[in-house]
Parts: structure tokens; sequence; C-alpha cells
């Protein structure tokens, strides 16, 4: 395997697309002696719908999940104590567009990739196992339920979205897990974890060609998988402007989402989140002044925050927290909105914002964890992460200007809000 130089970064990375179809990615780390593997899924919460061998699927809601779940099980046992008994300690996750299995150690480094390259691509899925399943998961989709911050924001993608599959949490409902069967999973196996639609990615003191040989180890595969359907066109605006809902806590919570203008594949998604980003941080971030302002009145607190979420066929900018009157929140981010779109962006805190940001994504890539996950995400929408300073420094005061423009509107405005069990809206 070459390396490729990243000069400005100080990173040297080797990625190659193997015979078998599997894309890997090396980045080492002489001298640490933790390694970090991470299988990735091209394959997500929101993939329920597809060509499968010509055939138009609908798979029921949160198959990802719970495929992520039983892949564990294997003919030999439970991977998660093989693992340990390697002295690895594994672990998985599932989100809306990826599922990812990884685990680190400090040795048998080859043996547990070994493991995690056979567990994930092999399937081993009964009634019986699905089955005893059924009642942990249950439980796990219960627990959000209970949970008010989960709860305000699944309330506002059903606000936002009429069609797209972000509308339903990642784990599903406890009425749609019941329609999942060992077939279910089987072909979902078949569709999505085919090695063309995977990639590994490991970071540590280890050596390329180890890595290569290993992964290039497994029988090749073809995706079976086509088109994904994520549903008709959104309209512009929201499906509903406003849900509010009562639960036992102590102040009213809130997430309001301003629905955008989905990126394109490629350079352009990675562009989009930063710019999503950066906007998000002008209007309301804790440097701005909007969130001085309501911060000051006991409008928000330490735990409001803000950000920009971006899939396919799906971008939206949110932002929640508590407050005694969200209201008035809102209110205070539209109206500030408009006073930008019409001043101008602060040059000066625009150029510390933009500053601030390089300089987290330059630490993060200090954690093994985080440069996987991005390595990962990123090659999935087809752009090469460490691309990210030159594409950062690119966008200028008028790109987020733009995007408050044509984002942030109340027309494409939606409210969710949990207010405390026994008070009135």
């Amino acid at each position: 395997m070459k390396p490729i130089e990243y000069q400005r970064l100080g990173e040297k990375m080797y990625r190659e697309r193997l015979d078998n179809g599997l894309r890997i990615c090396v980045i080492p780390k002489p001298g640490f002696a933790r390694k970090y593997a991470f299988f990735a899924v091209n394959y997500g919460s929101i993939d329920t719908a597809f060509t499968l061998d010509g055939r138009k699927m609908r798979t029921p809601d949160g198959v990802a999940h719970y495929l992520e779940h039983k892949t564990f099980d294997t003919e030999r046992g439970n991977a998660l104590q093989m693992f340990a008994e390697r002295g690895a300690s594994p672990n998985a996750f599932t989100s809306y567009s990826m599922t990812a299995y990884y685990f680190d150690c400090t040795e048998r480094f080859e043996d547990n990739l070994r493991l995690l390259l056979d567990f994930v691509s092999t399937p081993c899925y009964t009634e019986e196992s699905v089955e005893k399943e059924r009642g942990i998961i249950e439980q796990e989709i219960r627990i959000y339920e209970d949970s008010a911050e989960s709860r305000v924001y699944e309330n506002l993608f059903a606000c936002l979205y009429s069609a797209h599959p972000i509308r339903v949490p990642i784990a599903g409902t406890v009425e749609s897990i019941r329609e999942i069967t060992a077939e279910t999973l089987n072909e979902c196996h078949r569709a999505f974890y085919a090695l063309p639609n995977m990639m590994l990615c490991v970071v540590g003191d280890v050596d390329p060609e180890t890595v290569k040989t290993i992964a290039a180890a497994l029988p090749a595969g073809a995706p079976s998988v086509g088109d994904r359907d994520y549903g008709p066109a959104e309209a512009p605006t929201p499906d509903r402007a406003r849900i509010e809902t009562a639960m036992e806590i102590a102040m009213p919570t809130f997430a309001v989402g301003f629905k955008g203008r989905p990126a394109a594949p490629g350079a352009e998604t990675m562009r989009r989140e930063f710019i999503g980003e950066l906007a998000a941080e002008v209007l309301m971030g804790e440097a701005s002044e909007l969130y001085q302002r309501l911060y000051e009145r006991g409008l928000i607190d330490s735990g409001f925050s803000c950000g920009y979420e971006g899939l396919p066929g799906a971008a939206m900018l949110t932002a929640g927290g508590d407050s005694r009157d969200p209201d008035a929140v809102c209110a205070a981010i539209l109206e500030e909105a408009q006073r930008i779109c019409r001043e101008g962006v602060d040059e000066a805190l625009f150029s510390r914002l933009k500053k601030s940001g390089l300089g987290r994504r330059l630490r993060d890539l200090d954690s093994f964890e985080s440069i996987c996950y991005r390595q990962c995400a990123y090659a999935f929408e087809g752009c090469d992460y460490y691309s990210f300073p030159e594409v950062f420094e690119a966008i200028g005061p008028g790109d987020v200007l733009e995007f408050l423009r044509e984002s942030v509107r109340k027309d494409q405005m939606a409210v969710s809000v949990i207010h405390p069990k026994g008070e009135t809206a």
C-alpha cells in the first residue's frame, strides 16, 4: 500500500479498494499502545425502502438497529465474549445513515481484527434468537420514549418531514419491531453488508500491509441493493408547524428546526455541513449576541445547543434546550436571523468562529474514534475527510448569509415542545 501524505495536517494515510470490493483506510500512529478498528456499513435506519434483486423492498422501521444487535451472535457464540477473551473492548452503533462495529485493544490486534471482520460479514440469524432479542429492544425503545431529550427531537423531525424516514426513531417503534423476522435480517444483511458497501478504518501502531492481507482474505461480494428510496420529494415547508406534549419533567423543553435544502453527494456534502454549522454559531451559538441576551433574560441555560444535520434527502438547522418560554426563544431566533440578513454577518465574529471551528476539527485528529467515524462517513458521501481544511477555509461570510436567508424563515420552521405534566401550554 502506498501512503498518501497530508502535509498540512501532518498525517499519513494508506487507502485502497481491495479486489473483494472492501475499502480500507489505515492511519499509522507510531508509538501508541492502543489500536482501534472500525468496520462500517453504508446502511442506517433511514434505509427502509430499496431495490433488492430487482424487487422493491419495504422493511419495518428499526431493522438496521435490530440487525446491529443480532450480528454479534455467531455459530461459535457471542462475539462480545470472544473479544473479551482476547483483551479487546468492542461496541457498535446505528445512526440514521450508518451502522458500525468497532473495538480497541493493546494486544492481540490481528486476532481481534479477524474476529471483527468475520462476525460482521457472516450472518447468523435464527427465528429463536430474533424473538429472544425482541423484548430487549422493546425495553430500549421505551427508555428512549421516557427521555424528554430524545422525544423532543424525534417529535421535531416528524413535524419537519412528511415522508422522509428521519421522521421515525432510529430503533423503530414497539409495533414496527414486532414485524421483524430472521428472514428480514438475512435479506437486509445480504442487501447492505456486502463488502463494496462497507469500509474498514484502522488507527494505531499497525502495519498497513498486515491489515490489507487480513481484510483481503474476506470473500468477494457484490452489492445486492439497488436504489434507495427516501420517499417522495419533500415540500420546502414542514409537514406540521408545531407539536406539543407532556411528560414528567421539571421545566419545559423544546426544539426548533428549520427545514433546509439537502446537499448534493460529494464535496458539496462537507461544504454544506460546514456552512450550516457556522450559520448556527453566528446566529445563536455561545459567542453570539443572541445567545447572551437569551441567557441573561433567563430564557435559556447552559444546556441550550444548536447545529446542522444533513442526511441523504434531508437537511435542517436545529436548536433546543430547557426554557420557561420556548416561544419567546423561537421568536428571538427569527428576529435575529432577519436582522443579520438585513445588516450582514459580523465579520469579526465570523472570523473568530471560523478559526474556532477549524481548531476543533484539528483537535479531533487526536481522537481515534472521531478519525474512523469521519473517514467512513465522508467516504460514503463521496468525499475525502482530510480535505476539510481547504473546504473550511474557502467558506466566507457571504456563504453563511446566503444559508440564513434561504433556510431560517418562519415558513420553514417547526417547533416541538414538551411541557411538565399538569401544566398548560
